[in-house]
């Protein structure tokens, strides 16, 4: 029988009961021409991408490839409904649909899912599924993340192609397409919205029916209210029914925002002030790259994160599957979460410079900042757009970082101001690290070769200020590196160093600061990712490098 890796569920924020994996092996071929070839010659396991360690089909896909995909379907009898739905999680980086020949869609950028819905006219008893794609990777302007073709250091072994889920379920015509859920602890409601054609639904929160109209914003009241926090990750189930479907999800009630705490402007979490401390994760794994091998791996990750006493990931320039976000949710940990990078050729004095010098720049001269192409700059911002409408359902998201120090940056203010409209139950830092432009909520500092030092009020603008990036101390464990390189910015020697210099930062940059108003931290990083070996944990996820309970007593006494 055929392994399906990653064949849960994949999206619990919207739930129902028709469900079909199409990951597994799929026909594969890698092309100069564009054309669809007549014959798939090798084999692919999907979700991983073709220059993965499950795959290994190729190093690197040139930017003049094109790769190809082909799956026949074949539907259980009684599937089908009105319409059949293939989701693809993700597909970097260019993609072209076809279903039984027929051209469906055409996707750009390689971090957001998309959809193909299919009339069930056009399906057949046995139908051929096709998806062509071309990866650019860092050789134009769209988003690529921490990938790149000349690889190395804080850059990363590009992906191509599918590598997150693909699946299928099948609905009748008004069907629930979306469903929007705000909490609001101040007035004690979840406001819900159901988009769907059917003109009333029927909601159930806590074992209580509400009868509603669609397409509206609709306000219930919570009884007894539950807050959702780190420490109690209390979750309630939401069911919604109409004459047509029937999904399940589940919403949170807390708030983030900040707080003057008669000082200093904090970092806030259901109206008190609370201390966010946290670690970057890159989202890359030894086999797969951007995929994990099992959803266990995220929830090992998260399960670790928690037993060494932080209670914040900053997910760095990666959008992860749904499931996720759904084990942040349910196991209590904050999620800052980065729009993904994109632009032209980064050049040094951007983002590098500010650095040594701290001199930052604005960031509507594009030529600094990579970003000369305005069709690039209006799908940069699309993508942020969709960003938000896709992981807005997610109750541990309370943060959303627009850039990461000057990676295609511009006109961070201005976006910032619109996507605040957009989004204002979250948090938002605008420029993470530097090329400040004085908005957002957050003054967000990147630290790593010296001692942290609080920024002059000045420049602070009554803003809260965290310490977004930090640390970085490097431990090689042999036998469990991707290669012989020990990139890093403080060598360890041992375990045992690595614990207490951790240990000594603490004191020094973090305990010190928080009376001057340092509201949080996150530590770089939880994991080893290729030349970096600067994770509390190494690629393979096979050793954690400390002692687990002595790095959370040292974090236990991280407290506003």
């Amino acid at each position: 029988m055929e392994k399906l890796f990653l064949s849960e569920y994949p999206r619990p924020q919207l739930k129902r009961n028709s469900y079909i994996s199409l990951n597994g092996e799929w026909g594969f071929t890698i092309s100069k021409s564009e054309d669809i070839p007549s014959s798939f010659d090798k084999k692919i396991i999907v979700p991983f991408s073709p220059e993965s360690k499950v795959n290994h089909l190729i190093d690197v896909v040139s930017p003049e490839d094109w790769i190809f995909y082909k799956k026949e379907i074949k539907l259980e009898k009684g599937f089908l409904k009105d319409k059949l739905i293939i989701h693809f999680t993700a597909v970097d980086q260019i993609a072209d649909v076809y279903f039984n020949d027929e051209h469906m869609i055409h996707h750009v950028g390689g971090f957001l899912p998309f959809d193909v819905v299919i009339d069930k006219s056009k399906v057949k008893d046995i139908n051929v599924l096709i998806v062509k794609v071309k990866d650019l990777s860092d050789s134009s302007y769209l988003s690529r993340g921490k990938q790149k073709l000349d690889r190395g250091g804080i850059w990363y072994s590009p992906q191509s192609g599918i590598y997150l889920p693909v699946w299928m379920e099948s609905v009748s015509e008004g069907y629930i397409v979306n469903i929007r859920l705000t909490p609001d602890i101040d007035n004690r409601v979840i406001n819900i919205k159901v988009i769907s054609d059917s003109k009333d639904a029927n909601v159930t929160v806590e074992n209580k029916e509400h009868l509603i109209k669609t397409n509206e914003d609709v306000s219930i009241k919570i009884n007894g209210l539950k807050l959702w926090s780190p420490e109690e990750p209390y979750l309630y189930d939401i069911k919604v029914k109409t004459d047509k479907d029937e999904i399940s999800s589940y919403f949170a009630m807390r708030k983030f925002s900040t707080i003057n705490d008669g000082k200093h402007i904090r970092l806030a979490l259901n109206n008190k002030p609370y201390f966010m401390k946290g670690v970057l994760d890159q989202g890359y794994y030894f086999d797969g790259g951007l995929t994990p091998n099992s959803y266990d791996d995220f929830e090992n990750d998260i399960k670790l994160v928690k037993e060494l006493g932080f209670n914040t990931i900053r997910k760095h320039i990666k959008i992860e599957p749904l499931y996720w976000y759904y084990l942040c949710d349910k196991l209590g940990i904050i999620v800052w979460q980065d729009f993904v990078n994109g632009g032209e050729k980064y050049k040094f004095s951007t983002i590098a410079f500010p650095l040594i010098t701290g001199i930052h720049h604005k960031d509507n001269n594009y030529s600094k900042f990579a970003r000369n192409n305005a069709r690039g700059r209006k799908e940069t911002y699309q993508e942020f757009v969709d960003t938000i409408s896709y992981l807005y359902n997610v109750p541990s998201i309370g943060l959303w970082t627009i850039f990461n120090e000057g990676w295609g940056q511009f006109d961070a203010k201005e976006i910032y101001e619109k996507l605040s409209e957009i989004d204002s139950t979250r948090l938002f830092d605008h420029a993470s690290g530097w090329h400040d432009q004085g908005v957002s909520d957050t003054k967000s500092l990147h630290v790593y070769f010296k001692r942290v030092k609080m920024p002059k009020q000045k420049h602070v603008k009554g803003r809260s200020v965290i310490l977004s990036e930090c640390g970085g101390y490097h431990l090689k464990i042999d036998g469990h590196t991707f290669n012989d390189t020990n990139f890093g910015y403080k060598k360890m020697s041992s375990c045992e160093e690595l614990v207490k210099t951790y240990k000594e930062f603490v004191d020094r940059d973090i305990l010190r600061n928080i009376p001057l108003g340092l509201s949080a931290f996150i530590y770089t990083q939880l994991s080893d990712v290729e030349d970096e070996l600067n994770g509390f944990v190494t690629y393979d996820r096979k050793v954690v490098k400390v002692d687990t309970t002595k790095i959370k007593e040292i974090n236990d006494k991280i407290n506003l």
